[in-house]
């Protein structure tokens, strides 16, 4: 198993400066070069909203939020992705200016799609690879995932208090 020097080498404060200056790197460059791969009628962008739909519905300004995007950059976004029928808005009965977008079943099969697409692209890549790249990357994946929960639901005061 391919053992990074940092991992062995260095303390876990020099560890969390190494992921924090490189993840985010590292990340990007793996979605541009996978994303130039696929073409599955979704830009990246339309497959983040439709992912982010996808445990249920949401505002508007969370979608902006969690996408990056500005209020209105998203607000088009989310016209865009209604005319094909992926998604659809509803205005709150007890707040008409909130507005809840949800994933329709179209929308569900398009994702779905675009997921089949880039399991296609990154498998021959990972089939490539040994088997303990493999293992380290599923961990790394899982890691990456409680990041993501613990950045959603946590501030990072309450986080480092753990």
């Amino acid at each position: 198993m391919h053992v990074s020097p940092v991992a062995t080498k260095r303390n876990r404060t020099e560890q969390a400066q190494y992921v924090s200056t490189h993840l985010l790197q590292h990340s990007a460059l793996l979605i541009r070069l996978l994303s130039k791969e696929i073409d599955g009628g979704l830009t990246r962008t339309e497959a983040g909203v439709l992912n982010s739909l996808a445990d249920g519905p949401r505002r508007i300004t969370e979608l902006a939020e969690l996408e990056g995007l500005a209020q209105p950059t998203t607000t088009l976004l989310v016209k865009r992705l209604e005319g094909p029928g992926l998604v659809r808005r509803e205005r709150q009965t007890d707040d008409q200016r909130v507005v809840l977008v949800w994933l329709t079943d179209e929308g569900a099969s398009a994702l779905e799609d675009y997921r089949a697409l880039a399991f296609e692209a990154l498998r021959v890549y990972l089939d490539a690879i040994p088997e303990t790249q493999l293992k380290a990357l599923t961990a790394a994946t899982d890691a990456l995932g409680e990041l993501i929960t613990t950045l959603l639901s946590d501030s990072p005061e309450r986080a480092a208090s753990r």
